[in-house]
Parts: structure tokens; sequence; C-alpha cells
């Protein structure tokens, strides 16, 4: 599984970019932010307040109840205004 980060959560967690096996007990896009959380401070800070964290799982925006599978990219950022 491929985890992407951007803007201030990158800053926060440290890392752009990461790779690693899909955890056997994650199966949701909540259940990988609540395991993440885990990992450090880091994390704990970034995605301590859901509400201005956004997910995208395959490019695709999604919840926090989207199904996860070995291989998906999952990309974490903030909200996005246009003009």
């Amino acid at each position: 599984m491929k985890l992407l980060y951007f803007a201030w959560l990158k800053q926060k967690i440290g890392t752009g970019e990461e790779d690693f096996p899909l955890p056997a007990d994650v199966a949701t896009v909540g259940a990988l932010v609540d395991w993440l959380k885990t990992r450090g401070p880091g994390y704990g800070e970034a995605l301590g307040d859901l509400s201005v964290v956004r997910f995208a799982v395959n490019q695709d925006f999604a919840g926090l109840d989207h199904p996860l599978a070995d291989g998906d990219e999952v990309a974490f950022f903030p909200p996005v205004t246009g003009g």
C-alpha cells in the first residue's frame, strides 16, 4: 500500500510518502487512520482533527468507511478551495 501526505500533513508527519503492506487488522480508511495515530506523535498531531483532513483511495475521494485492499494508494490532504 502506498500512503501520500500533502501540505501541512506532510510537514507534521515528516514524510510525503510511505510504502508498506496493509496491516492485517485494517480494513477501512478509518481503521488506517486509527492505526497511523499509533505510529508516533506526528501522526497523532496531523490526524487528530479529521474535520480538516480529506482522503482519496486510488485517486477517488473516499470516506472513513471506504474499504481498503493491499496495493491501494491512499492520499491524505487538507480541504482545497478554488476561486
